[in-house]
């Protein structure tokens, strides 16, 4: 097994087991999560809620509610805040 601190533990078919191989990831995003972008949209918003998981992320303006796909490198550069969804705990007693 080879072994290098800067790139991970890797098995003896060449898998990386480490967990931080790609430190650059988007953080774990959820449907409902908040975000900030960097740029205001036109209608002057900031927030936007995450709609669409997969390939390309789907968001939704939270002052004009247009809807927008965006790549997630994309997602990743133009990302100032994520919040995530908060769960409310509905107690049914």
């Amino acid at each position: 097994m080879l072994q290098n601190p800067d790139q991970g533990t890797f098995s003896d078919g060449g898998i990386i087991t480490c967990q931080c191989y790609n430190p650059g990831m988007l953080p774990d995003m959820q449907l409902g999560d908040k975000v900030t972008l960097r740029k205001k949209h036109p209608c002057g918003g900031f927030e936007w809620e995450v709609v669409r998981l997969g390939a390309d992320i789907g968001l939704v303006c939270l002052t004009c509610k247009h809807r927008v796909l965006i790549s997630r490198r994309e997602l990743k550069r133009r990302l100032k805040k994520h919040t995530p969804k908060v769960e409310s705990s509905d107690s049914n007693s």
